[in-house]
């Protein structure tokens, strides 16, 4: 188990990562689309922060191995929160409550992301004494969080918009899955049982986040017709919102 210690600690610090990137995709996402951000952005972390609760307390009924159920809720959240900000701007247009689809979305990436810090602490509680355990793991999972919201405006959202970070963020948590797929324990407590069913899972899930990277201004551009009328002759994301030009037919 020694030889899973530093990877499953530095996973701390990729999925705060992940999980907070996937709260700021959404809140700037409703931000741009429904406008009044201080009210987007409240009720999001407040809905965000509500989920991980319950994902924390569900943690409790997860049995058998510990390291396969981790796995999977990194293939899972990796696939979800990925495709989270493609899904909504597609889905904006086309439904009459967006709000349900955009926090039921958000309820599910918090579930999932509640998760994770539970079941890390469950698979390192034989390896370091308890308050040593809970100080590496919040201090990986901190230090995640301070990288993700430094990034996120200054580099993520100006040069890859939100839809691309939405996929390589769902590409980390995969790559989390990754890390432990190819360094399994021959410790029966942490052995992987489904290895080969997770490595084809975690194949599948990277073709398609890797696809949907490759097609986002193509996403992009399809949700932008179903949402403005006319046709989209320039746009551009910032850090505070998405200007969207449009042109009909009798525009001179």
């Amino acid at each position: 188990m020694r030889s899973m210690r530093t990877p499953l600690l530095f996973s701390a610090l990729v999925v705060a990562s992940c999980g907070l990137v996937y709260e700021l995709v959404a809140g700037t996402l409703a931000s741009y689309l429904l406008g009044d951000s201080v009210t987007q952005f409240s009720t999001i972390i407040g809905a965000y922060l509500f989920a991980m609760g319950i994902g924390s307390w569900l943690s409790r009924y997860i049995d058998g191995s510990l390291v396969d159920n981790f796995v999977r809720v990194e293939i899972v959240l990796g696939l979800i929160g990925g495709f989270s900000a493609a899904i909504l701007f597609l889905v904006f247009g086309e439904v009459s409550h967006f709000r349900v689809a955009l926090y039921s979305l958000v309820g599910l990436i918090g579930v999932m992301v509640g998760l994770e810090i539970p079941l890390l602490l469950r698979i390192l509680q034989n390896e370091y004494a308890l308050a040593d355990l809970v100080a590496r793991v919040l201090a990986a999972d901190y230090v995640g969080a301070l990288i993700a919201s430094l990034l996120f405006p200054l580099l993520l959202v100006p040069r890859l918009g939100l839809i691309r970070t939405s996929f390589l963020f769902g590409l980390l948590n995969v790559a989390v899955a990754w890390v432990l797929l190819l360094r399994p324990s021959q410790e029966p407590r942490t052995a992987l049982r489904f290895a080969g069913r997770h490595r084809l899972s975690a194949c599948a899930a990277m073709v398609l986040l890797v696809g949907g990277f490759a097609y986002a201004d193509d996403i992009m551009a399809v949700s932008e017709e179903g949402q403005y009328p006319g046709q989209a002759v320039f746009s551009k994301s910032t850090p505070y919102q998405r200007i969207v030009v449009t042109r009909e037919a009798d525009d001179i």
